[in-house]
Order: C-alpha cells, then structure tokens, then sequence
C-alpha cells in the first residue's frame, strides 16, 4: 500500500480503543442497593456512603481485570485496564486487549495525549501485513495528539472521571437489595462484602470498614462472567511524568515522516 495508506491505517488503529470505559462491564455491579429489610438496611447505608465517597473523589486508580475474556477470540476486547485518573481529565496507565492482541500505554495531562501500542497491538488491528509497518514507523514511540484531536479523543474520553462518577451512579429503577456478608480482607484492607445474584451471576461490592466506607472492589462471577474492579489511591495526585518529544510522533507530523522512509 501506498505511504499515504499506511499513514491513515497506522493512526486509525488508535480508534479501535475509542471510548473504553473502566465501569462499563460491571455497570450491574455499582448499582446500588434499595431500602431492603433486616440486612438489607445495613447494606443500604454502607452502600450508599461508598458511593458518596466515590462521587466526591477528586482521582483514583481503577484496575479493571476480565478473565473470562480470556476465552474471547476478540482482539478488540480488553481483558484489563490500570488507569489512574482525575477529575481535570488526567491520566496514566494501561490497556491490555484479548486474544493477544497487544497493548496500549497511555498518559492524558493538560490536554495533551500520548498513546503507545506495542507491536501485537498494531499486527492485530492492521491485517495483511501493513501492521509490521506501522510498528516499525513507530519504534515504540508514543501518539501524540490533544484531548480535541478526533484521532484519540477516544483515549482522552476514557479518562474522564467525571462521566465515570456519573456512570457509576446507576439507575435508581434498577435497584439491587444487597446481602451482607462477614467482614473479610481485599487489597491489605478490612472489607464488608455486599452482594446479589442474578441470572446466574454473583456481584458483590466490598466496602471498607473505616469511616469513609469508601468502595474497595466490584467483582461478577459466574455464567460467562469473571470480572474484578479494583479502586485504590483515592484523592492521591495523578502522576505527572509525560513523555519526552524523543519518545513521541506528533500526529500531524506522521505522513511527513512516512515520506522520509
């Protein structure tokens, strides 16, 4: 294919992650519980506090794992995701997709956004061979555009905390009264399980002990559905280390240096 091609292939590929949300798969599992009775009540209020505490939270890190994706032949489904994000729209991490089909680093600050595929990522997404050479245009180097480039506005998207918080709020019509478990232990942090079942699937949110009662982990398990949310460092700064001009090809600079090959 011409070099032209390549250029527009290589960058498309970027859309493919466009938008992915943390949240999306365990949406059932971040709805809250109703009134209930007896247990439910106690379910309730802690419920109701971790989803406050989630709401008011400035950033967090999420990490997100589907291993039942794991038997998916898809290479466009992710199988999991570390994002750290905040509520001015920045974010670090990573995105790994299934049926080895690679993965993606990537930094959102000040508007700004980097992407970095590896090279399963670009095999997978850019067939007949037209992939190799988008790997080798790369070296390993980041995207390069801003949070207003249509090419990985899509990226930026999934690093809005601000429509995740929405999101996670859940349909007050679709309601789960939540059962109460024995306090356990998840991520070194003392927890109070929640859980319902539902056409064949556990979900259980496990809430912390202390005061805030803040949300620790979201897990669906059974029937096809194997998957875990883990929220750690609440209110804890994004990091702010973006990549240098050497590490990175600036989106409208890729054809020029296509030409150059």
């Amino acid at each position: 294919m011409s070099r032209k091609t390549l250029a527009r292939t290589a960058v498309a590929a970027a859309l493919l992650l466009s938008p992915l949300s943390p949240v999306s798969p365990l949406s059932p599992a971040l709805s809250w519980a109703d009134d209930g009775d007896g247990d439910g009540a106690s379910a309730q209020e802690l419920s109701d506090k971790a989803q406050e505490t989630l709401l008011k939270a400035k950033s967090v890190h999420l990490k997100l794992t589907d291993d039942s994706a794991g038997t998916s032949t898809s290479t466009t489904q992710p199988t999991s995701m570390d994002l750290a994000l905040d509520q001015d729209g920045n974010c670090t991490g990573s995105i790994e997709m299934g049926s080895d089909g690679g993965s993606v680093k990537m930094v959102v600050r000040d508007g700004q956004v980097w992407m970095k595929p590896d090279k399963a990522f670009w095999k997978t997404q850019i067939p007949g061979g037209q992939g190799d050479a988008a790997a080798e245009l790369f070296k390993n180097r980041y995207i390069h555009g801003s949070t207003g480039d249509a090419l990985v506005k899509g990226m930026a998207d999934s690093c809005d905390l601000d429509a995740f918080q929405k999101e996670i709020t859940g349909d007050p019509d679709n309601r789960h009264t939540l059962t109460k478990g024995a306090e356990t232990t998840v991520d070194g942090s003392k927890v109070i399980p929640l859980s319902y079942k539902e056409t064949g699937k556990k979900t259980t949110l496990y809430v912390s002990t202390d005061d805030d009662h803040h949300l620790v982990e979201a897990t669906e398990k059974g029937k096809g559905s194997d998957l875990t949310l883990l929220f750690t460092d609440y209110n804890e700064p994004v990091p702010s280390a973006t990549p240098s001009a050497d590490e990175s090809v600036d989106i409208s600079k890729l054809q020029s240096e296509l030409q150059k090959i």
